[in-house]
């Protein structure tokens, strides 16, 4: 069955307002997190209290940084709620509602374009118990301001959008951890739409787990790397024609890779539940990645993805380690700690 469009006439949810003197101002009790260059070292996320209808507590997974404006956004996988920050203020708040918002029950990976709307994957969120369609959405687009402008169904069927990221185009594109496919939303002259945009099932080969996740675009803007986290393995889809390579990488460890950071020529692997950070080495063109070094991460955390956001890198602690997830909950800019 072809998954349509759903309208974006769905109900937005309101937005909770401007960040305001919220997160116009620190907390003095927070003074001691702040960072170098009037950043913070830790960000605290706002979680659900564990009772009935949240046992598992708040648990966390995407990042999405708006460099204009100074903000980054946080999915949460435990109801789909998103939280939005400001650099160098260490409280959060949450922006958009989750349990059923928009039909978003779950979210994952995040990225602003430079208009600053927000692209939300929904993960399983519209595959529903045992593999039946449930009928809600895929993903979301927001504006700035918390408008909802779409929530989309993607074709086919079975699909995971795990991670996005914006194209040299100004289009999102997501990657699907069921299938080595990736989608693409833009807004075009009958509005917001999602087509498969690449379908790379006869080169790359399905595999349990979580299989493509973290994406990003190379230096050259001409192609996308994107990890498959079950396998360890780094795949090169070319933007113009997209064909599928493989990533040279030496035979470097990369399983468990989950979100992506490009930094001038230098990519950062986040190996989630490998507990390692992984500093790649990758040429303008994406064809391959030398290994520079890899390091361990806190022990006590399980780190997803990660962004950029005014040469300050921050990572989600996801609490994915946590049969039910305890406060504090956090966004870091120091992986170690």
């Amino acid at each position: 069955m072809t998954r349509t469009t759903i309208a974006a006439t769905v109900l937005a949810a309101t937005a909770l307002g401007a960040l305001g003197a919220g997160l116009g101002a620190s907390s003095p009790a927070y003074a001691d997190q702040r960072g170098d260059h009037g950043r913070a070292a830790t960000y605290l996320l706002a979680g659900d209290p564990v009772d009935a209808d949240n046992p598992a507590g708040s648990k966390f997974e995407g990042i999405g940084a708006d460099e204009r404006r100074g903000r980054f956004y946080v999915s949460e996988v435990t109801g789909g709620e998103i939280h939005r920050g400001q650099v160098g203020v260490p409280r959060t708040q949450e922006w958009l509602g989750g349990d059923g918002v928009d039909g978003r029950y779950t979210a994952r990976g995040i990225a602003v374009d430079a208009q600053g709307r927000v692209y939300i994957a929904g993960g399983p969120n519209g595959i529903g118990d045992g593999g039946v369609d449930n009928g809600r959405p895929d993903l979301w687009v927001y504006g700035a301001n918390g408008r909802l402008l779409a929530a989309l169904r993607t074709p086919g069927e079975d699909v995971f959008l795990n991670d996005v990221t914006i194209g040299p185009d100004g289009a999102a594109y997501f990657t699907d951890s069921n299938d080595a496919q990736i989608f693409r939303v833009a807004d075009g002259r009958n509005g917001w739409a999602v087509r498969r945009w690449a379908d790379a099932t006869d080169t790359i080969a399905r595999e349990t787990g979580f299989n493509l996740g973290g994406i990003v675009l190379t230096r050259d803007q001409k192609a996308f790397v994107v990890a498959q986290g079950n396998t360890g393995k780094l795949w090169r889809f070319t933007w113009k024609d997209r064909k599928v390579s493989r990533v040279r990488t030496g035979g470097a460890d990369l399983v468990n890779a989950d979100g992506l950071v490009l930094r001038g020529n230098r990519l950062l692997v986040v190996r989630n539940f490998s507990k390692r950070l992984a500093h790649l080495q990758l040429s303008p063109d994406g064809r391959k990645a030398r290994l520079v070094r890899q390091r361990a991460t806190a022990p006590d955390r399980v780190l997803t993805t990660a962004a950029e956001l005014r040469g300050q890198v921050l990572y989600v602690d996801s609490k994915f380690d946590e049969e039910v997830a305890s406060a504090p909950y956090e966004v870091i800019a120091d992986p170690t700690r």
